[in-house]
């Protein structure tokens, strides 16, 4: 059975720094593409960073030189470093990836940013 479990939010002010985990169990995780989403309160969910398995990684323009996304294929975690966090980061953050023609998500971290 596949699980993706994020950690790792919390509630910081502005310009502070934050980093989400996300551990993973029942795929292979080396042979998986990464992705981290988020979803605002009456906002559509958006991806906001990919990190393949050659380790390449894809950002939003929102995050791009803000956020890194990571993966450990030893701890089968992919993290996301967030720095300089601003107000408009304020959502519920989650990992997703696909295995066997099927999508997986997390339940999901809350990140709040106060200004």
């Amino acid at each position: 059975q596949v699980h993706l479990v994020e950690s790792g939010g919390g509630s910081v002010q502005a310009g502070e720094s934050l980093r989400l985990s996300c551990k993973t169990s029942g795929i292979n995780f080396k042979l998986n593409k990464m992705d981290w989403y988020r979803q605002a309160p009456e906002k559509q969910r958006e991806q906001v960073a990919s990190i393949a398995t050659d380790h390449s990684t894809n950002y939003s323009d929102s995050v791009k030189g803000r956020f890194t996304i990571s993966r450990d294929n030893v701890r089968n975690t992919v993290y996301l470093q967030m720095n300089n966090l601003e107000p408009g980061d304020t959502a519920v953050y989650y990992c997703k990836t696909s295995s066997r023609g099927r999508e997986f998500w997390g339940r999901g971290t809350q990140v709040t940013v106060s200004s």
